[in-house]
Parts: structure tokens; sequence; C-alpha cells
């Protein structure tokens, strides 16, 4: 079992997370059937190869779940790539990392609240956005209070909903290419007429929005029964078997497409297309049961387990006084930050209520989240070279070179290849915490994490409520 002491830490959260909690966890926060919801968008952005920028995503992220596996073991505790590049790298680029990854972390409940209000405001219009928004919120927020056991079990529920929804799909789907209806090919993976890496690239820049969750379970590292190594495993387990959905449903809607000239002109502006793929493949059923579906694994399992990934990140910066320290108190009776995860909430149905209003406020949160992560998981393979390869002179060079230097090339080209409207977003925020940085220097508050220096480990109690 992993010991937090030698880092000047207690073992606040309660270990009660097994191995296909974690798995369980994991799948939730991504989503079995996230593709639905942007495949409008990946078919566009691609040129109508969708399922090759999913496998390229796949290929990309197992190198990136490869460096979070690295780092979970030789620092096993929350805190995700803020901890990994404090610890790995340096305090300061470690608050750097934390800052960047709560442009994903924060944002992502609000976009799956602002998603799936949206989607159930169209199929019952009666009910206003705002109602199921608040709806939405105030049910996972019960339920991440009361504990992660609770919460781990609403979301295996969930999940087998999903997996029900995603297995009706596809044998409807298979029996309606059987039969004649769309056309087969293999254009979803390749298509000579549209090809390029840069669109490819792009499309992934997009597509990353369906893979971001495996690497929430980082979060639960001080929840883990099975410690860091369990944590490891979950997250490539993960990834692989969501990464083969996704690429499965979108090739099957691809070849569905009722009309794949005027998606790849228009694109999706109403974010229907692959119902309407549904729609030829079984029906109207079928394309109300994956609208209705997709909305409601957004708007409760995705955004539950998103929430408890975000109040664990600000747990973690704020009891090492990075954040403000209300935000690492730990319920005494429930093991879990309530206040972080109240706070979650709150900023989560305030963002939702906000980009309601706006008619660019799911494109403009989705853009701000993937830069986010992905610069992010940039720091985080520069931080397995410069820790196992630079100071503890790993000779490790595959685990420790070849796959972090891989998928920070991989991942370096997608950010490249991003919308304009996202870079400059995402610097912006960048450039913003700097000056945060600097705020923390000049009034002496200078990032450190506890158990840098192995010889006079500080301990830091966190309070207890």
């Amino acid at each position: 079992m992993d010991d937090l002491s030698r880092y000047g830490y207690r073992q606040e959260l309660s270990r009660q997370l097994r191995f296909r909690d974690l798995f369980a966890y994991g799948l939730v926060y991504m989503v079995p059937i996230a593709p639905m919801a942007i495949f409008g968008s990946v078919y566009a952005g691609s040129g109508g190869m969708v399922a090759l920028a999913y496998a390229v995503g796949v290929v990309a992220l197992v190198f990136t779940a490869s460096s979070y596996a690295q780092m979970v073991r030789a620092f096993p505790m929350s805190g995700s790539v803020y901890n990994y590049a404090g610890r790995g790298i340096s305090p300061p680029i470690g608050f750097l990392a934390g800052w960047v990854i709560l442009l994903d972390y924060v944002l992502v409940p609000g976009l799956l609240y602002l998603v799936a209000s949206v989607a159930m405001h169209s199929t019952v219009p009666a009910v206003p956005v705002w109602l199921w928004l608040l709806g939405f919120v105030a049910v996972n927020t019960v339920v991440n209070s009361v504990g992660i056991r609770m919460t781990a079990m609403v979301t295996r529920i969930m999940l087998v909903g999903e997996l029900l929804v995603l297995a009706v799909f596809l044998v409807v789907a298979a029996g309606a290419l059987a039969a004649g209806k769309g056309h087969l090919g293999w254009d979803a993976f390749y298509n000579s007429d549209t090809f390029t890496w840069s669109v490819v690239a792009g499309a992934v820049s997009i597509a990353v929005l369906s893979f971001l969750g495996f690497d929430g379970i980082s979060m639960l590292a001080e929840e883990s029964k099975g410690g860091s190594r369990q944590v490891g495993r979950a997250m490539v387990a993960v990834l692989v078997v969501a990464g083969v959905l996704f690429i499965a449903q979108t090739w099957l809607a691809a070849m569905l497409v009722p009309d794949p000239d005027a998606l790849l002109a228009g694109g999706d502006p109403d974010g229907t297309a692959f119902y309407d793929a549904a729609r030829v493949a079984g029906g109207g059923w079928l394309a109300t049961v994956c609208a209705v579906a997709t909305a409601i694994a957004w708007g409760l399992p995705n955004s539950m387990v998103a929430q408890v990934a975000t109040s664990r990140l600000l747990y973690a910066m704020a009891r090492d006084r990075q954040l403000p320290g209300f935000l690492a108190r730990v319920s005494l009776r429930r093991n879990v930050p309530v206040n972080a995860t109240l706070l979650t909430g709150v900023v989560s149905l305030t963002l939702g209520l906000v980009m309601a209003t706006r008619t660019d406020g799911i494109t403009l949160l989705s853009s701000l989240i993937n830069f986010g992560a992905m610069v992010a998981f940039l720091v985080l393979h520069v931080s397995v070279v410069v820790h196992h390869l630079v100071r503890q002179r790993s000779r490790n060079w595959w685990a420790h070179l070849v796959m972090p230097a891989a998928g920070f090339g991989i991942l370096a080209y997608v950010v490249v290849n991003a919308q304009i409207a996202a870079q400059r977003l995402g610097l912006a925020w960048l450039a913003l915490g700097v000056l945060v940085l600097a705020g923390l220097y000049v009034t002496g508050r200078r990032p450190a994490l506890s158990g840098l220096a192995p010889t006079q480990p500080a301990q830091r109690d966190v309070e207890r409520v």
C-alpha cells in the first residue's frame, strides 16, 4: 500500500475503491456513447474520416496513459499532473500544470451539465434549460457529498444503461447495413479525396473531448485499495476499451449518414448527425433512445465523476496552500473533500447558466477544455523524462523516454493544428496563471510541496470537519 507520510501528508481519504470501481469510474467519465454528441463535428472536421480520428486519438493517449502510470507509481497521491510536474520537475511548473489542467477539470462539469440540459430541453421543451441544469447539479452534488462508495455504486448502474444503449445501436446498425441501407466502405478510416495529416490532427483535437476521463482515475490514487499500480492498470484498460467502442460506433454511423456531402459542407451545428444516422438504421425510436441516453449520460454519471475529479484537484492544491485553505477540509464522517465538492457544484451551475445564454457556449467550452487537457498532457510527458531519466538515472529507455517522447510528439502536432480560438484562449489562461504564480511569490506563498526534501519532510495536516 502506498505510504503518504513520506510526502508529508496523512491518509485522509478513504481507501475503498477496487480495480472494478476504478475501471467503471473511468469508463463512465469517458462515456461509452460520448461520440454520439460530437459525431457530426468530428466527421466534418476530419473530412469524413471520423473513425481514423478516434483511432489516432487512442494511439496518442495510450502513450499518455503510460506516462500517467509511471508517474502515479512514483507519486501515488491525488492531484494528477499538478503533483507529477511539481514533484517530477519543480513546484512552480507543477503550479502552472495544475493551473492549465484546471481549465479542463473546472470547465468539464459545466460543459457536461450544459450539453445534457440543452438536449433534455429539446426533448421536453416544457422544462427550461436552467431547471435541468439545477436538477443535474443538485443530484450529483448530493451523491458525491455522501461518499465515494455511493458515487461508485451509482456510476456502475448508469454504466450498465449506457452499454445497453450502445449494444442496441451496434446490433441495429449492423443489421441495417447488412440489409442494404447506408453505404458500406472504409471511408471513415481513409478517404484519399480529403486525407491530410493536418486535417486528421485538427479532428483529433475535437475528438479528444470523448477521451477525457481516463486521466481522472489518477485523482483517486489516495482512495484505491490496490495502490498506484492498480490505478495505472485501470487507466490503460479504460482507454483501450473505450477506444474500441468509439471506433466501432463512429464507423457504423459514418456508413449510415443520410447525406455525407451536406454534413461535410455545412457541419453539424445542431449536433444531430449521429441521431440522423440512427434514424436511418432503425427509425425514430432508435434516434430518440440514443439522444436521451446521451443527455442523461452526460448530465448524471459523466458529470458526477467529473465533479469528483475536480474536487480532488482543488483539494490537492489547497492542502499545499496554492488555493484557499477551506478547500482542503475533509468530512470526518464521509471522508470526502466536502467544500471542494460543493464549490465545484456551484461553479458548474453558474458556468452552465452563463454559457446557456451564448450561442457559442458549448463550442467555446469544448475548445478550452481540449486545449487545457492536451497542454497538461504535454507537461506530463516531460515530467516522466525529467524525473525518471534525469533525476533517478533510470535505464528503462522504453517507458521513460521512447513512450513519453512519442506521446509528446503526437500531441504537440495536434495542439499546433487545433482551432485558432482554442489556442488563443488557452494561452491567455496560461498567461493569467503566470501572473497568479508571480503574485504567490510576491506574497511569500511560493509553490512548495511536502516531502520533496527527503531528510526533513514537512508534515502538513489537513483540517477535518
